[in-house]
């Protein structure tokens, strides 16, 4: 097979612009169908798809997820985007953009609902997923031919038409020989895109690219790296890797695999979060150092309870902070003892705003930890003294909490913060 209909699921020996069983234009044809079993699965404009299939009125409209006009874009619909909404926008450039938008507040236990049924369709055709967020994952579909009675690109073809009909949302899939090249190649044809990306094709497909193309390089990375003559990925390509590591690393050692094509890591359903943080925008700029602790307390409860429930702790502890020019000023301090408790995160961050409070306003605050271990296999060497017993305090609270409502026990600052948002 070298070609299939995604509406019938035909299959034939040559690529053809219609299907001959169903008529249908969604033909998807390449050389390399059948080798190929890496996939990356993409959920179209997730958080707007699910507001506009709970509000049919909507369809037609411009939809936009996010704050208050002092807020940012988290998503919008393809119908904003022709507009150039685009997410982290911020929320009065957007309605600039787009005035006649709806926008909505983000609902996220709606949108965890639905990620967790999409996966779970996924999860039946194979055990090596790898989530990237809500809305999107690896998976490796290798070896589950005789299970399935398909190619993997057939049985994600017929994933993709499942998961529109049962949920009524929409995804992308990027089918290739490695994660790089299948998260590239989602998002080719969105939505409701099904595309390939075969390994003999890769490096002369990414040639032309820009180097913003590739994984970990942002704009600060692609600057550097157009500065010293790589503007395209084949320029990386065409570098000498003794140059590129001298330059850069072992991360520019990693640049020139990609560069080829190359991406050696595995699906791997259980690879460490990154880190997990809160963040919140203000209706009012705020210079006060008291308020912006109290805005920032909540969020270190968020934080240290999705680290308990997660069985996790942080030894480095970040804080970020947005002016009213939309600069992110961001501080990192690393623990001696990792943390997942609001004690310690309030602690640290209040010291790392006190170097940056005062000076000029601020619209946005957030806090986060990362570089995580496990706390429970690690807790006799971490949580030692004040932190082993303020986390059991905070482990009390869960409790009594979970049993008697969230709300059951707060404290005073929690109790300003939120008074200080009713205002805003």
């Amino acid at each position: 097979m070298t070609a299939f209909c995604r509406d019938c699921f035909w299959q034939g020996a040559q690529a053809v612009r219609r299907c001959p069983s169903c008529a249908s234009p969604r033909i998807v044809a390449h050389e390399e169908l059948e080798q190929l079993s890496i996939a990356h699965m993409d959920c179209d404009a997730f958080y707007a798809s699910v507001e506009k299939r709970d509000r049919p009125e909507l369809r037609d409209v411009p939809v936009i997820v996010g704050g208050g006009k002092r807020g940012v874009v988290t998503t919008c619909c393809y119908i904003a985007r022709i507009s150039g909404v685009r997410s982290a926008m911020p929320m009065f450039k957007a309605l600039k953009a787009c005035p006649q938008a709806v926008v909505i507040k983000p609902d996220f236990s709606k949108y965890k609902f639905e990620s967790r049924r999409i996966l779970g369709m996924a999860g039946e055709l194979t055990p090596l997923i790898q989530n990237l967020s809500l809305d999107e994952a690896w998976m490796d579909l290798s070896g589950t031919e005789r299970l399935h009675g398909a190619s993997p690109a057939l049985t994600l073809a017929r994933l993709q038409a499942r998961i529109e009909a049962e949920t009524g949302l929409t995804v992308s899939i990027g089918l290739s020989a490695n994660k790089f090249l299948a998260k590239i190649a989602s998002d080719l044809d969105k939505p409701r895109g099904f595309s390939v990306i075969g390994a003999k094709e890769a490096q002369s497909f990414l040639a032309p690219r820009p180097v913003a193309i590739l994984p970990g390089v942002g704009p600060a990375m692609a600057a550097s790296l157009q500065k010293a003559g790589f503007r395209t990925v084949g320029d990386l390509a065409r570098a000498d890797v003794k140059d590129l590591a001298g330059r850069w690393g072992a991360h520019g050692l990693r640049l020139h695999e990609l560069a080829h094509g190359r991406d050696s890591r595995h699906v791997n359903p259980d690879e460490d979060r990154k880190g997990i943080s809160a963040e919140t925008t203000f209706n009012a700029d705020l210079t006060d150092v008291g308020a912006l602790e109290d805005r920032l307390a909540p969020l270190c409860e968020k934080v240290a309870r999705q680290a308990r429930q997660a069985g996790v702790a942080g030894r480095v502890v970040t804080l970020k902070l947005r002016a009213t020019d939309f600069k992110i000023v961001t501080r990192r301090r690393t623990l001696p003892v990792a943390t997942q408790t609001a004690k310690t995160l309030f602690a640290v961050g209040r010291e790392l705003l006190a170097r940056e409070a005062g000076h000029k306003p601020w619209r946005l605050i957030g806090i986060g930890i990362a570089d995580l271990v496990d706390a429970e296999g690690s807790a006799s060497d971490f949580f030692a003294g004040e932190e082993r017993r303020a986390r059991a305090g905070e482990s009390t609270l869960d409790a009594l909490r979970a049993r008697f409502g969230a709300e059951a026990v707060t404290s005073g600052r929690i109790l300003r913060a939120k008074a200080a948002l009713k205002e805003d």
